[in-house]
């Protein structure tokens, strides 16, 4: 049989409608054995057996069974990726850059939005491990005991990102959200800002910051930091009524630092609307340096978080346990820190 796409189609599974192996096989003209190693093992056989089963499996559409390979090899080339919202532009950089770096080692990304939620993170979680993946990178370090106790059960690797912690369930890249925190309060003081407030998302992580916030502030001499909690995932219109939350309770604030950028913008937005002058009247800095941030007018301060080197490292954390590379990882935490950066807004 010299013309592959001379074979007649082949029948589906009765029930499932699926092509199987079997059927890609009967179409090359070579056993099942036969075609499964030109699929898994090339080079056990001729590149004309390679060719023909290529061609059957062009022409029918066959999807191996990836489960089945996963079982004998205990591969799955999946690693879980869990964000709290896709509406969190923050956290796409990451997303990208680990996508990019475990795609070009050979495996496939499945994203979850776990919402703040433990409760969200423990269905996802269950449903992953099940999968057996070859690793499991989460945004946080705030689990719930249960999703702990089963993650170290697994033995996947797991890398928790976007925060620190004493106690990691396994490796953890990211930056420590109190010292930030304290970093903004004294940028807005040595600046000349006595009078601070602060809008944060009403996640765990914004929160902390914003506590760390407080205190270096009280530290420095601002008796008190007011701050308006907002929803999240939180957008430019918690950050208009942050602001008017804010300005209802202590009118003569004079800096604002916020838990998004976006939120920042909001907060600038509803200033203008009210006459307020940036920086002037009132400075604003956010947090996360999103693209827009430098072209807004004033240009926004903020804090940068290098997403694209939490992405990456991550990744190398997955690819080197995964692989089972002879050296042992010698840092299994990497601070990857932050940085302000100054523009008109402040």
């Amino acid at each position: 049989m010299s013309d592959v796409e001379s074979f007649p189609r082949p029948r589906r599974r009765k029930g499932s409608g699926a092509v199987t192996l079997r059927d890609v096989a009967k179409l090359a003209g070579v056993a099942p054995i036969t075609a499964s190693r030109a699929l898994n093992t090339p080079n056990q056989v001729s590149a004309e057996v390679r060719a023909r089963v290529a061609e059957a499996v062009r022409s029918t559409g066959y999807v191996p069974n990836l489960l089945a390979g996963a079982l004998s090899s205990m591969r799955s080339r999946m690693v879980g990726v869990s964000v709290p919202t896709i509406a969190g532009l923050v956290f796409l950089e990451t997303v990208q850059s680990l996508t990019e770096a475990l795609f070009a080692a050979g495996y496939q990304v499945l994203l979850g939005q776990t919402g703040y939620d433990n409760a969200r993170e423990d269905a996802w979680l269950e449903a992953m491990i099940g999968r057996r993946p070859d690793g499991l990178v989460l945004t946080g370090t705030s689990h719930s005991e249960q999703a702990r106790l089963r993650l170290r059960a697994a033995g996947v690797p797991v890398v928790e990102t976007w925060d620190l912690s004493d106690d990691p369930i396994d490796m953890l890249v990211g930056f420590s959200h109190e010292a930030l925190g304290r970093s903004v309060a004294d940028f807005l003081v040595q600046r000349g800002y006595r009078r601070l407030a602060g809008v944060a998302g009403s996640d765990e992580r914004a929160q902390r910051r914003f506590r760390a916030f407080q205190d270096q502030a009280k530290a420095l001499g601002v008796p008190e930091v007011p701050i308006a909690k907002m929803a999240t995932p939180t957008t430019l219109g918690s950050g208009r009524r942050g602001l008017a939350d804010l300005l209802e309770r202590q009118p003569d604030i004079d800096a604002v630092f916020c838990s998004s950028d976006s939120l920042a913008v909001g907060v600038m937005l509803e200033a203008q609307s009210r006459g307020l002058r940036i920086p002037q009247d009132l400075a604003v800095i956010g947090f996360g340096d999103l693209s827009m941030s430098a072209d807004m007018s004033p240009a926004l301060t903020t804090v940068r978080i290098d997403g694209t080197a939490i992405g990456r490292q991550a990744a190398r954390f997955i690819i080197e346990r995964a692989e089972r590379k002879p050296e042992p990882l010698q840092q299994r935490t990497i601070d990857v820190g932050f940085q302000i950066i100054p523009r008109a807004s402040t």
